[in-house]
């Protein structure tokens, strides 16, 4: 799908650890005693294919799960395909709201132009932590309005000469058969939305030092 910001949007029936490119994107909330035991599907497969690396990183406290917590892997070869795994952390489950989805979508834009990443897969496993405080459409609603409007951002930063010239190239979401036909329909809705946001936007310069 064609997006307002010029930024392609994909969406596959995928899981996180299949997806052949640079950078994978995952969510996990704030680690608690009975987190890892509420877990199933994708996010178990795929640290189970990791050798129990995100489950270790979990329970020694060194990655918490707090709000847009980052921590970057790179999977040994043969272990799942990305190249490169990023883990954003959602806060904790009661805190969960369509602005913070926004606010990740933002982050994991922003980390994924930092490192150079050409295609990425983003997957937030919310349903597969057992939560289902908030529909799957309206998830991704949030989360593609966040990544277009900072791509957004980031186009305006390069041409005033604020920043390097984007890799990105394309973003893929992932969904699982239940929620297929539901997230896209949420990311059709983000990409009127952030056309409507881009639209208000001002236009002129951010810097005096601006080309």
């Amino acid at each position: 799908m064609d997006s307002p910001s010029g930024l392609p949007i994909v969406v596959r029936m995928q899981g996180p650890y299949d997806a052949d490119v640079p950078l994978q994107i995952v969510c996990y909330f704030m680690e608690t005693p009975n987190a890892k035991s509420k877990l199933f599907g994708a996010p178990v497969e795929l640290d189970t294919r990791l050798g129990g690396i995100i489950t270790s990183l979990r329970q020694r406290v060194e990655f918490k799960g707090d709000a847009l917590e980052t921590m970057l892997l790179e999977p040994p070869v043969g272990s799942i395909k990305p190249k490169k795994l990023l883990l954003i952390g959602l806060g904790g489950e009661a805190d969960l709201t369509l602005d913070r989805m926004e606010a990740v979508g933002r982050t994991a834009l922003r980390e994924a132009v930092r490192i150079g990443a050409t295609q990425v897969a983003f997957a937030p496993l919310i349903k597969d932590a057992g939560n289902d405080s908030l529909p799957a459409g309206d998830v991704e609603n949030a989360v593609i309005r966040g990544v277009l409007l900072a791509y957004d951002t980031q186009v305006r930063l390069h041409n005033q000469g604020f920043a390097p010239e984007l890799k990105l190239n394309t973003w893929i979401v992932e969904a699982g058969p239940t929620y297929y036909e539901e997230t896209i329909a949420g990311v059709k809705q983000a990409l009127k939305e952030s056309q409507q946001l881009i639209d208000q936007r001002a236009t002129g310069a951010y810097s005096t030092l601006s080309k």
